[in-house]
C-alpha cells in the first residue's frame, strides 16, 4: 500500500504542475482610474418584476440574470426542498421537454442555469430573443415530473452520504449551527432524513411561494437595444402571475458570552479544521463597509495577508490561513478566520490566529500594508469591470442593497480615502475577540490534550464539546480499556476469519484490482497487481493517460513519471521487501496492540504494525478499517490515512470496495469496480 501512496502522490504532483509566481512584489499604487460605468435603464412590469438594462455593444453577446430578493427561508424538517427545486428548474417547461430544451440551448451556443430563486443565461446577441423566451418559459412554467424528482433526490442523498465523513463538510455545518442555531435559516442543514421528508408537492409548493415576480429583478446586459429588450421582456414575462411578498420573523442569533473553544471530534480527521468566528451586523450601505473590507484584506485576504504570512510562511503550520467578513441586510453575517492545520500544531495555530485578530484590533496597521491593500483593490476592481456579470452584479446590488447610484463610480475614490484609523476602528468593531467561538473540528485523541491547555491574554480558554450535528455532548473518552484476553494476534485472527478464513487467504497467489476516483471532474483510474512474491504494479491514469506507474519485482523497483524512469532508493527497496501482498497481516510477527481508538464508524483496536504503519480493526466485526502511514518527504514527516469500507465478497474472500486515501489536504475516494484472484497477473507485469 505504501508504494501505491507514493505513486498517487507523484500522480497528483504531475497533474497539478503550476508556474511559480513571485509573491514578494506588490504593484505600486497610483491615482485611482476614472470609472465609467454604464448606468442601467429601468422599468417595471405590472406583476412587480423590476427590469434593468445596460447596453454594451463592444461584443455581440448578451447576459440575462433573474434574481429573487427573498429574505432567508427556513426549510425546517424538509431541509433540501430548495436544493431539489433548484435541480428541477430548467428541465424544460410544460410546453417543451427537457431533452428538446437542452438541445436547443446547446444548438444556440448558449449557457443557461437555474437556482431555487434565480436564473442565468448568456448567448450571442442574435439569439437573445429566443434565449429570453426559453428562460422565461422554464421559469414561469416549470416542468416538475416525478421521474426527475426521484433522480435528483437520489443524487442529493448520495452527495450527503459522501459528505458524512468529509471533515471540511462536518466543520462547515457545525460552524453554522453554533453561530446561528439549528432552527435559524442560516444554521439549519440538510440531512438524508429531511430530504426523505420532501415530496414532489413540496417542491411545487416551494416554487409557488418563493419564485415570485413581486420581489424579482431581471438584469439584461450586452449588445441589446433598450426598447427592443423592453418589448421582448413584456411579451415573455407579463404572464408571470403576481404573488404576495414572502417575509418571516426569526430570532436574532447572538455571539458567545465569552471566548471559548468548541470542539467536534472526528476520529478519521488527518488534520484539524479551525474557524475563529463571531457574528457581525454589516450591510453594504453602512459607512464603514469599505474600511471593514480593507481591514479583513490586511488580516486574512490572501497570500500577502497577516494570517497567511504567520501560519504558513513563518510557522509552516498550514497550506494557507485566511479570513472572511460577510455582509447581509436581513440577518447577522459572520467574520471567520480559518485554517486547516496539522494535528500536532492545532493548539499553536489557535493561539496564532487569536494573536493576529487581537493585534489588528489593538495596533494600527502599517502605511505600507494599507497602501498595498488599496493597490490590490484598485487592480481587482478594474479587472472585474471587463466581465459583463460584474456589471450585472453591481446594478443588482444598487437596487437590492439600497445603495447610492454612484456607489461604484466612487468606489475607488472611497477606497483610497480610507485611513489607518478607519481600519483600526473597523477591526475593533467587527473582529470580536472577546466573544469569539474557536470552532475546532479534528481528531480528539491527537489534539485535545494540548487544546485544553490553550491560554490567551493570560486566561485559559474553556473547551466545550459538540457532535458533528452541533449538539452539545460530553468530552470523548479515549481511555477505553482493552478487554481481557485480547492481543495483537487475536485481533489479527479475528480479522482473517471475518474476511474469509486464513486457509483461503493463504491460497491467494495474486490479486488484480481496478478502481476509479474523480478529480476536478475528470476520472482518476488505478490498477493494482500484487503477488505473494512481493511483486507490485500500480498504474495511475488521469483522463485516460498514465501519469505515474510504480513497479517492484520483489528485488528492485522503479517508478515512471511522465515517461521518466526513477529507480528506487536503497531505503525504498528495503521498505518494499517488508511489504507482503496481498494480505501483509499474514506475515506480520511484530504487531503490537496499542489499545482501542475511535474512528468514524465506531471503536477499533489499534495495532502498531511497524514504526511507520498503524492499522485499525473494528472491535465489533473484526474488519480492517484504517491504515495510517508515516513517511518522510523532502525531510518532512507526512501522514497518509487510508480508510477501508464497503466490503464485498469475491470468491469467498471479502475485499474493501471503497478505499479513501488522504494525503495531506488532498483526499481521493476510490471505488473498486473489480477484483480478480489468481488471474490476470504474470511476471511480465513486473518488468
Amino acid at each position: 500500500m505504501k508504494k501505491i501512496i507514493i505513486t498517487l502522490v507523484l500522480a497528483f504532483v504531475v497533474i497539478n504542475l503550476k508556474a511559480q509566481v513571485d509573491r514578494s512584489k506588490m504593484p505600486k499604487s497610483g491615482p485611482a482610474p476614472e470609472i465609467n460605468l454604464k448606468e442601467a435603464r429601468r422599468f417595471e412590469l405590472n406583476n412587480g418584476l423590476k427590469v434593468l438594462v445596460v447596453e454594451n455593444h463592444k461584443l455581440p453577446r448578451v447576459s440575462i440574470q433573474l434574481q429573487i430578493d427573498n429574505s432567508p427561508i427556513q426549510e425546517g424538517d424538509k431541509a433540501g426542498v430548495a436544493s431539489l427545486t433548484s435541480s428541477l428548474l430548467g428541465n424544460g417547461s410544460t410546453s417543451i421537454s427537457k431533452d428538446d430544451f437542452n438541445e436547443e440551448v446547446d444548438f444556440l451556443g448558449a449557457t443557461m442555469n437555474f437556482g431555487s430563486q434565480s436564473a442565468f443565461s448568456s448567448s450571442l446577441s442574435k439569439y437573445f430573443p429566443r434565449i429570453l423566451e426559453l428562460l422565461s418559459d422554464a421559469a414561469i412554467n416549470p416542468n416538475f415530473t416525478q421521474e426527475e424528482f426521484e433522480k435528483e433526490k437520489a443524487k442529493l442523498i448520495t452527495g450527503l452520504k459522501t459528505q458524512e465523513k468529509n471533515v471540511a463538510s462536518i466543520a462547515g455545518r457545525v460552524q453554522r449551527v453554533l453561530a446561528y442555531g439549528a432552527k435559524h435559516p442560516y444554521g439549519e442543514f440538510t440531512s438524508e432524513k429531511t430530504v426523505n421528508n420532501v415530496a414532489l408537492e413540496d417542491v411545487k409548493s416551494f416554487y409557488e411561494k418563493f419564485f415570485t415576480p413581486s420581489n424579482a429583478y431581471l438584469i439584461i446586459i450586452g449588445d441589446v437595444n433598450f426598447e427592443e429588450a423592453r418589448s421582448l421582456v413584456k411579451k415573455s414575462f407579463t404572464p408571470w402571475s403576481k404573488k404576495g411578498v414572502f417575509s418571516v420573523n426569526f430570532s436574532k442569533p447572538a455571539n458567545a458570552q465569552y471566548t471559548q473553544i468548541n470542539f467536534i471530534d472526528v476520529p478519521n480527521a488527518v488534520q484539524s479544521e479551525i474557524a475563529v468566528q463571531n457574528l457581525v451586523d454589516l450591510k453594504m450601505s453602512d459607512p464603514d463597509y469599505l474600511p471593514a473590507l480593507v481591514a479583513n484584506q490586511i488580516l486574512g485576504g490572501g497570500g500577502e495577508a497577516r494570517l497567511f504570512l504567520n501560519l504558513r510562511e513563518d510557522k509552516g503550520y498550514t497550506y494557507g490561513s485566511y479570513s472572511r467578513l460577510g455582509n447581509d441586510k436581513y440577518a447577522p453575517s459572520r467574520f471567520r478566520a480559518t485554517a486547516s492545520v496539522r494535528n500536532v500544531v492545532t493548539d499553536s495555530s489557535v493561539v496564532e490566529i487569536l494573536k493576529e485578530i487581537d493585534r489588528i484590533s489593538k495596533e494600527p496597521v502599517s502605511a505600507e500594508e494599507l497602501k498595498n491593500t488599496k493597490a490590490k483593490y484598485v487592480g481587482n476592481f478594474v479587472l472585474a469591470l471587463e466581465k459583463p456579470e460584474t456589471i450585472a452584479r453591481y446594478a443588482l446590488n444598487i437596487e437590492i442593497e439600497g445603495l447610492p447610484k454612484d456607489f461604484y463610480k466612487t468606489y475607488l475614490e472611497r477606497i483610497n480615502a480610507i485611513t489607518i484609523e478607519d481600519v483600526q476602528k473597523a477591526s475593533k468593531k467587527y473582529f470580536n475577540i472577546d466573544n469569539a467561538r474557536v470552532v475546532v473540528t479534528g481528531k480528539g485523541s491527537d489534539v485535545l490534550e494540548n487544546l485544553e491547555k490553550v491560554t490567551f491574554n493570560g486566561k485559559k480558554i474553556p473547551v466545550l464539546y459538540f457532535d458533528k450535528y452541533g449538539n452539545k455532548t460530553e468530552k470523548p473518552n479515549y481511555n477505553a480499556a482493552t478487554p481481557e484476553g485480547v492481543t495483537a494476534q487475536s485481533v489479527l485472527e479475528t480479522y482473517f476469519k471475518a474476511i474469509g478464513g486464513k486457509d483461503k487467504l493463504e491460497a491467494v497467489q495474486s490479486t488484480f484490482m481496478t478502481a476509479a476516483a474523480t478529480m476536478g471532474g475528470a476520472s482518476l483510474n488505478m490498477t493494482t497487481k500484487v503477488t505473494t512474491n512481493n511483486q507490485t504494479n500500480t498504474d495511475i491514469l488521469f483522463g485516460g493517460n498514465s501519469v505515474s506507474k510504480n513497479i517492484f519485482d520483489g528485488i528492485k523497483g522503479y517508478r515512471m513519471v511522465q515517461g521518466q524512469k526513477i529507480d528506487y532508493t536503497e531505503e525504498e527497496t528495503t521498505d518494499a521487501k517488508k511489504e507482503v501482498f496481498p494480505f501483509p497481516e499474514l506475515k506480520n510477527a511484530t504487531a503490537a496492540l496499542d489499545g482501542i481508538d475511535s474512528y468514524d464508524g465506531g471503536k477499533a483496536y489499534k495495532l502498531k504494525m511497524s514504526d511507520k504503519k498503524t492499522t485499525y480493526f473494528d472491535t465489533e466485526n473484526g474488519l480492517k478499517v484504517k491504515d495510517i502511514l508515516v513517511q518522510e518527504q523532502n525531510g518532512q514527516p507526512t501522514t497518509t490515512t487510508i480508510d477501508y469500507s464497503n466490503y464485498k465478497e469475491v470468491n469467498g474472500i471479502k475485499f474493501p470496495f471503497t478505499i479513501s486515501i488522504a494525503v495531506g489536504p488532498q483526499k481521493f475516494d476510490f471505488n473498486v469496480s473489480d477484483v480478480k484472484i489468481n488471474e490476470g497477473v504474470s511476471d511480465e507485469d513486473f518488468k
